[in-house]
């Protein structure tokens, strides 16, 4: 007796793609399902919804400290914390005031230029490790693809941002005010800055709770639009922060 043939095999059918993701909703994705945002940017690679969200709550910081502190204050506050403060109070009144003047001057448009320095700030991170990622790790990744995850991983910012607006209205006190380390996030807040060392300072600072957050985002972000392993791309970005941590509290220390 013949055997009976087989049923045809159905074919397999195809897994449905994702839902493509509005800019919103990649940047509400970002803090609660972070590979589904960066996954998305291989549909779409904008990067202008975090770059304007950030800018507004930087700027709004900025405009905080102008009007809480001024950047007058600021600018002593910078000299009395700098190696140079001995050299500055020996100087004449006059010559005193011209130097805060400039230096406030400087460091207000420098702020209030945010929105623009973080474009250039960006684009040197995003050029560092798309290079590092494409010849190190072998990842195919678009540069335009690696600014954007910069973009979206660096959306943690906001929170310190807004601490720092709400710490300013609350009543900080303006001689103690570091416009570098304006937030408690790290672990430089429980040092005292005149008795530390700067380099140890410096590198207390680095252990933030923003900056390690914002380095797994990016580690996610090149994981999920490439096929290096997670923990390979959290490994690059953070070996990348450590470096330049180092290389600013060396520099911090000389000064």
């Amino acid at each position: 007796m013949a055997a009976s043939p087989l049923p045809p095999t159905p074919a397999p059918v195809p897994a449905p793609e994702s839902a493509p993701l509005s800019e919103g909703a990649r940047i509400v994705d970002t803090f609660i399902a972070p590979s589904k945002s960066f996954t998305d940017l291989r549909r779409n690679a904008s990067w202008w919804g975090p770059w304007l969200l950030i800018s507004i709550f930087a700027l709004t910081f900025v405009y905080s400290i102008d009007r809480q502190i001024g950047f007058e204050q600021v600018s002593k506050n910078a000299v009395a914390q700098s190696a140079r403060a001995d050299q500055f109070d020996k100087l004449p009144a006059d010559q005193q005031e011209k130097q805060l003047r400039f230096t406030s001057t400087l460091i207000r448009y420098l702020s209030y230029g945010t929105p623009v320095t973080i474009l250039i700030f960006f684009a040197i991170a995003a050029v560092v490790l798309w290079v590092t990622f494409r010849f190190a790790t072998g990842a195919d990744v678009a540069f335009k693809t690696a600014y954007a995850i910069v973009f979206y991983a660096s959306l943690p910012g906001i929170i310190g941002s807004i601490l720092g607006t709400i710490s300013l209205y609350a009543g900080v006190n303006p001689e103690g005010f570091d416009i570098n380390n304006p937030v408690a996030t790290n672990l430089a807040h429980l040092l005292d800055k005149a008795t530390t060392g700067k380099f140890v300072y410096s590198l207390a600072s680095a252990l933030d709770l923003l900056s390690i957050w914002t380095i797994v985002l990016m580690g996610i972000g090149f994981s999920s639009t490439s096929k290096v392993k997670r923990s390979t791309a959290i490994a690059v970005v953070a070996g990348w922060y450590l470096f330049w941590k180092l290389a600013a509290a060396g520099l911090a220390s000389m000064s």
